[in-house]
Formats: structure tokens, sequence, C-alpha cells
């Protein structure tokens, strides 16, 4: 099963103190089974491998999330996206190969630091315990994305790789209920941010207090834990170091902006560039999957406002099935080096939104349409104006499409409500409802005797 042992992971050397490092080194090609760590010398490669593992999983998690639902038609000749645009997806995916490659990477290599770091002599207690929450971060962050795409997934908690070529299926419960203790057991010794710090770099590369907080108010929210949702939402957007930004379209431009709580970077030399995997490739270069025109139908609906800045329109691309329309937050032809945002501070507020109208608290400065309101203005956008809890939800629902299209979240979004059936079987004939989880991949099944194939597969 752990397959991943055999790839090489590119890495970027940097130091603790500079962010800037991360975007401009060279990077460098260290494998996984080469990995040390026996000195205090070791502890930042390492580190870089763990963060460059967590980078690695941005791109496939957001064709998961994006491409498996309404928001894509196939416009290439790739397999793999023909699958995901046609909604006739199998084990042998390419794309669902690749997510559960690097899921089990960033889980070896924080696996590899948790078992080896204690041992290190002559490491500081202030960096041992930050790294050690790093990578119980980032193990449960790789484990929540693979409980809600595969379902029931091997749980691997060594680095023996003889007992993880044979390890079974996990319950998805189980697997959550680790998510949760590797989050809170991170949160305790990963740094804090001094509210209103201006460093938005490094408040959205390097895993602190605030970003764990922030992912555990999606867990919560994926649990149905509303209150805690809603609690975890208000902590972190109340402590004053992220900021909506004024122009929406400042969001789909720029990088590193104060709005972002979690993001991952590319420079032009570690950019994935005419990867498979690339979104600016996929969306730009080979234009492979366009906007659906049900998705440009809302983007540039009145209730979207200037998010319809999400998406552009050219003339030249009308030909065969082309629409013409294609999504701008991956950069454009000459700019393949666009950043992936893994959370930013509209989404919390529409976390706290959901989990408030799903409590019941609807109006009034702490209510959920209050929330939704804040992001329509930044739209220019005119104000909710429903009131009953079944129509304040659907409004974060279209909300959520307006705000977050194409960041990864639409067809997680859909299966956690159970409004995957009705909103995709209307968009395709194809639509299955197996489709509400990914197939184990097909290798994967064939190299591990004790992995079992999700049912309709």
């Amino acid at each position: 099963m752990i397959r991943f042992l055999r790839y090489s992971i590119v890495l970027t050397l940097f130091s603790l103190a500079s962010c800037e490092q991360v975007l401009n080194k060279e990077p460098v090609a260290l494998l996984v089974d080469d990995l040390v760590l026996n000195e205090p010398n070791d502890v930042q490669p390492v580190r870089l491998g763990l963060y460059s593992s967590f980078r690695g999983m941005a791109s496939p998690n957001m064709i998961a999330g994006d491409f498996t639902a309404d928001y894509i038609q196939h416009n290439g000749t790739f397999t793999d996206y023909r699958e995901l645009g046609t909604k006739q997806i199998t084990a042998a995916n390419g794309a669902v190969d690749e997510l559960w490659v690097n899921l089990y990477r960033t889980i070896y290599v924080a696996n590899f630091i948790l078992d080896r770091l204690p041992q290190v002599s002559g490491v500081t207690e202030a960096t041992r315990k930050q790294v050690s929450a790093e990578a119980k971060f980032m193990r449960g962050w790789a484990n929540f994305i693979g409980a809600y795409t595969y379902g029931d997934i091997p749980k691997v908690i060594t680095t023996d790789q003889a007992t993880n070529r044979n390890i079974g299926r996990t319950a998805k419960a189980d697997i959550l209920a680790s998510v949760l203790a590797d989050y809170q057991a991170a949160l305790t010794d990963l740094p804090s941010v001094a509210s209103g710090s201006t460093d938005v770099t490094t408040n959205a590369t390097y895993i602190n207090k605030l970003n764990c907080q922030a992912a555990m108010a999606r867990y919560y929210l994926y649990m149905k834990n509303w209150a805690l949702a809603e609690q975890m939402t208000s902590t972190v957007i109340s402590a004053g170091v992220y900021t909506l930004l004024t122009n929406y379209s400042d969001i789909v431009l720029r990088d590193f902006t104060a709005e972002s709580v979690l993001e991952v970077g590319y420079n032009l030399t570690d950019d994935p560039g005419t990867s498979s995997y690339s979104l600016n490739n996929l969306y730009v270069s080979r234009r492979e999957v366009i906007p659906s025109n049900q998705i440009v139908a809302a983007l540039t609906s009145a209730e979207s406002g200037t998010r319809s800045a999400t998406i552009g329109f050219s003339v030249q691309n009308l030909k065969g099935n082309d629409n013409g329309w294609t999504v701008l937050k991956y950069g454009t032809a000459s700019e393949d080096n666009n950043n992936i945002v893994l959370m930013r501070l509209a989404e919390l507020y529409l976390i706290r939104a959901e989990a408030r109208a799903q409590q019941g608290k609807l109006t009034g400065t702490s209510g959920a349409i209050a929330d939704i309101n804040v992001l329509r203005t930044r739209a220019k956008a005119p104000a909710v104006a429903v009131s009953a809890q079944a129509d304040v939800l659907l409004a974060v629902e279209r909300e959520r499409v307006y705000e977050l299209a194409f960041e990864g979240q639409r067809w997680y979004d859909l299966v956690r409500t159970g409004r995957a059936q009705a909103v995709m079987s209307a968009f395709t004939p194809n639509w299955n409802s197996r489709y509400e989880l990914w197939p184990i991949p097909q290798r994967e099944i064939q190299q591990n005797p004790s992995l079992n194939q999700n049912p309709g597969y």
C-alpha cells in the first residue's frame, strides 16, 4: 500500500526564520527512503520534507473537490479528466491515484518525524515541540482528506514498510477520531500569532495555532458539531490576524493576501508547470477542463456580484464544445506559478454562518445572515432576503459556490450536506451515488491484499 516510499520529495531548503526563502531557493531532491534524522542539523531538511509533502496534496485535493462536482466540463484529451468531467470515474484514474499517493507520503513523513525526533539529542525543546506539532497537524489534515474522499482508509501510524504494505481499511469514524486527536495535540504546541500581525506570508505558510483552529472549525462543521464550529471560527475571526480584502479580484490575482489562513506557495523553479496535475496547466494552458455552464451562470449572477472575477471570457476560445470561459484563480498562460489557497477568512465566515443557521441563530449581529452579508457587502451583491432556516441554509450553500468556487470544496460540500444526489443527477445523467466516494486506486488494491474496493467500482 505504501507505494509513496518510492517517490521523491522536492525540497526547498529554508530556515525557520525566513519565509522568503521558501519561495526563492532552488529545489533539491530527497528520497523519502533516504530521510535522515540523527542530529540537530537534520531537523530542518526533514521538516522541509514534511512541508513539501503537505504542499503535494494541494493540487490533487482541489481536483477532487471541484472536478468531481458540477463546476467543470471536459474540454481536452486526457482520459483521467474525461472520466471526472463525464462522471464515469474508474479505479485506474490517475488523479485518484495521485491524491492517495500524496496523502500517504505526508503521513509517512509525519510518522517519521514523530518516531525519530524524540530520540535526537541536542534539539531545543521549543523546536522539538513545534516540529512535532506540525507533523501531527499535517497527518491529521491528510487523514481528514482521505476519510472524506475514499471513506474507510488504512490508518498508518508506523514507518515500517513491511507492516504498511498490508494494512487494511480502518472505519472512517476511527480515522476522523484520530484527526481530532492530532489537531488537539498539535494545538497545544504550535506557535501563537500576535494580534495585528502583518506578516501575511508567515501567517499563511507555517502551521500555527490559528490556522490549526481554522482546520478544526472545518472538521467540526463536517462532523455537525455546530457549537464548536461556531466557537472555533469566532476565535480565528476575532483574533485580528486575518482580514477580508476590500476587492474580491485581489483574491484571484494575488498570492499570500491578508485573507489567506493557509496557503501553499510555488515559484518558477518548482511550480508543477506542465504536470498533468498542475491547475494552471489544466485550466489555462491546455484548457483540459473549463467552467461548466452552470457555474458560469452562478458566478455571473447578481447574487455573486464581483465574484464573477473568478472566471474570464475570451471569444478566441469559442470553438467546438468550448464555451470560452476560463478559471482565473490559478494564473494566466504566461504565469503558471500561482499558489493554492487551502483556507481563507471568508470560508470561516461561511462555516460560522452554517453552524449558526443549524442552531437556529438566523438574525441579529450574531446570526447566520449577518455573516453571509459580510461577504455579500464585499462582493457588492444584494443582502440576503430570506429568514426561514431552510432558506438560510440554502443561501449558505449558494454563497459557498460564489465565494469559494474552484477552491476544492464543492464535491465535499454536496456530499456532507446530503445534497449530492439532487444536485449532481440534475447536472449529468451519468451521476451515480457511488461517486460520493472516490474508488481506492486500483494499483493499491493490486499491491495490498488487505485492501478492498469501495462499492460500485
